[in-house]
């Protein structure tokens, strides 16, 4: 354990008789029956004498007092007197009784840290039933959302990769999959919309095939993703392999496995062209080819998140190359060199080493330390099985990241994540990429493993580690969202910077002058842009799930307003933003595929019921498609 948290650890526990109320005549009797007092005074006749005294004189004053009720008339003075004088010998005993009774026991305490935590976020309504419906209907703004998003799609730009809202056209800047297509598949039936999963899953049955067949070169990483995640998802959903049948609209569950697995065979070059475990960035589908990046190097995320994916096809394809060949790349990276379990953001496929010493858990250093955790909860979550490296991987990367990387922003103490972009020897850089928003979920689900705090608590699965690092992750979840808050839109920019002792800019501020940390955080002129990113509200929904309390879900309301007012095109889709800190913001002619595949998930599942894709029978890929834990074997 760190002995340099910025953050308390002092809600760990609390005892409720810590908090209990103890009544005057309880401290009176303790101390007058403990210590010296109590041998002397029953050692002689006068001491007796006195304590007998003192209990019939407490009792005659109880029995004798009367509480006033305000000033009567003389008529009504006349009137009860009777009245009293019958229930006084009644109203003395309920005194008496009543002076005797044990002080009820207090409900739990919330501990300083939670006190007030709901960061003036108003409680709508104590009755269940009136928030369960205002809920449901903010789930139903999401569903439109996605819709809307969705029909701008279809209209401009089916079977492009991308949306451009504004020009009102398609564009292939993912290798031209339709990739729009496949991430939003299994999001349309998580929400129940048939009629979209059948116009997306007759494209895949129509078309898919022939452009994996045919396409050029595509990124290993972005479609493994998006594509082939994609796909397994839409399988288990539609009721492949006895899933969850969430839907009868669309192709038969086959038609998305032999794709995936054409498309799989096609990828699996990266790996096998490479002279070593670290597979090719590039793959050419046409001709099954592979080659680097210009650079020859890789980026560590991208080679370490393709294993869900891969495990996941081996599975229910029964052919075990996929998962052999990606699981090759982990167990390589947990012989290499680490400081404190953190990793350089490049690795070199023709080496197999690291290359320079930046680390940040941002851009090309991020699901690195995601799938460490996911890949093992994966299969099954236990310390003695083969991916049990994984988990210990990840716990002493998260130690390394508290240690190293975790500080805190002036004046308000914002608990933030920065880089080391020179490495152990070089200056810390109080940076933080909106990306390094995935952390907070991953850290809960890391403590709990997908159970709520409540059960993982009363089943003593929470060692003060993990406690460490849900507490962590509450702390980052609060800054994610302050990103967000402090700017004149409700919506983060790409990147923030802290002030810090060492580190400050002045006139770089988010434009919410009413924020409280306006002062905390810089966001420089070329960070200021939006691309509709999901990983707070991918926070936000873990967080959610886990410790079960409402200010997450009200934090994702607001930002899915901010999505709303800013981004959203009439004619259809989202935008994404040039500016988050100016009022109108310059737009820019771009819808993400993963607003729908990721954000727009997150936010629904959010403000829906906790038993829709629950966090401990599945994983969500970086691409937020859910994938079943325990693998069969």
């Amino acid at each position: 354990m760190s002995k340099s948290l910025p953050y308390s650890t002092k809600d760990v526990d609390y005892d409720n008789a810590k908090f209990r109320h103890r009544s005057l005549f309880k401290v009176i009797t303790q101390n007058l029956l403990t210590g010296n007092l109590k041998r002397d005074c029953v050692s002689c006749s006068t001491g007796k004498f006195l304590f007998l005294l003192l209990i019939f004189g407490v009792a005659y004053v109880m029995l004798a007092h009367t509480s006033s009720d305000g000033v009567v008339s003389n008529d009504q003075a006349v009137v009860n007197r009777n009245s009293d004088a019958n229930s006084s010998i009644v109203n003395g005993a309920s005194k008496l009784k009543r002076f005797w009774r044990r002080p009820p026991r207090l409900p739990p305490r919330l501990s300083p840290d939670e006190k007030g935590s709901g960061n003036g976020v108003g409680r709508v309504s104590a009755n269940p039933d009136v928030v369960r419906s205002m809920w449901i209907a903010r789930q139903q703004k999401v569903k439109e959302a996605f819709v809307h998003a969705w029909s701008g799609y279809k209209k401009f730009a089916m079977g492009y990769d991308e949306l451009m809202p504004l020009s009102q056209r398609g564009i292939d800047g993912l290798g031209g999959l339709g990739a729009t297509v496949v991430d939003a598949l299994d999001m349309a039936m998580i929400m129940g919309l048939d009629e979209v999963v059948a116009e997306a899953g007759s494209w895949v049955e129509q078309h898919l095939s022939e452009r994996i067949s045919s396409k050029g070169q595509v990124n290993l990483f972005e479609t493994t993703i998006r594509v082939l995640g994609g796909l397994l998802s839409a399988y288990h959903l539609s009721d492949g392999e006895k899933g969850m049948n969430l839907t009868h609209a669309g192709p038969k569950p086959a038609v998305y496995l032999e794709t995936a697995k054409d498309l799989a065979d096609r990828l699996l070059s990266a790996f096998t062209a490479s002279p070593t475990a670290i597979p090719f960035s590039d793959v050419i589908l046409h001709d099954k080819s592979a080659h680097s990046a210009p650079g020859g190097l890789s980026s560590t995320s991208e080679v370490s998140t393709l294993q869900l994916e891969f495990n996941y096809l081996s599975s229910v394809s029964g052919d075990q190359k996929y998962g052999l060949e990606a699981m090759k790349v982990m167990e390589h990276m947990k012989t290499l060199p680490k400081l404190e379990g953190l990793v350089p953001i490049y690795i070199s496929p023709h080496s197999g080493q690291f290359s320079g010493e930046n680390i940040r858990l941002g851009s090309r250093g991020d699901s690195y330390y995601e799938y460490l955790i996911k890949v093992w909860l994966q299969s099954g979550a236990t310390t003695n099985n083969s991916t049990s490296y994984l988990y210990e991987m990840y716990k002493e990367a998260m130690n390394g990241v508290r240690h190293l990387l975790v500080k805190k922003s002036m004046p308000n103490g914002l608990v933030f994540v920065g880089e080391l972009p020179y490495g152990s020897n070089g200056v810390f850089s109080p940076k933080m990429d909106h990306l390094v928003c995935f952390l907070p979920g991953t850290l809960a689900l890391g403590a709990t493993k997908g159970l709520t705090k409540k059960e993982a608590m009363k089943n003593n699965m929470l060692n003060f580690e993990d406690l460490e690092n849900l507490k962590l992750a509450e702390d980052l979840t609060k800054t994610c969202f302050e990103m967000y808050a402090v700017t004149s839109t409700g919506l983060a920019p790409e990147i923030a910077y802290f002030h810090t002792k060492e580190f400050s800019e002045q006139g770089h501020d988010g434009g919410n002058k009413s924020s409280e940390f306006v002062n905390d955080i810089i966001i420089k002129p070329a960070d200021r842009h939006n691309l509709l990113r999901p990983e707070t509200v991918e926070s936000l929904f873990v967080l959610y799930r886990i410790t079960e309390d409402p200010k997450y879900r009200e934090w994702g309301w607001q930002i899915f307003e901010a999505f709303e007012k800013h981004t959203k095109v009439d004619t259809g889709g989202y935008c994404s933003l040039d500016d988050v800190t100016s009022v109108p913001p310059h737009r820019r002619d771009k819808m993400e595929t993963f607003f729908l595949g990721e954000t727009l998930k997150y936010l629904y599942l959010l403000f829906g019921d906790s038993s829709l894709i629950p966090l401990d029978k599945f994983v969500f890929n970086t691409e937020a498609h859910p994938i079943p834990i325990i693998l069969k074997k």
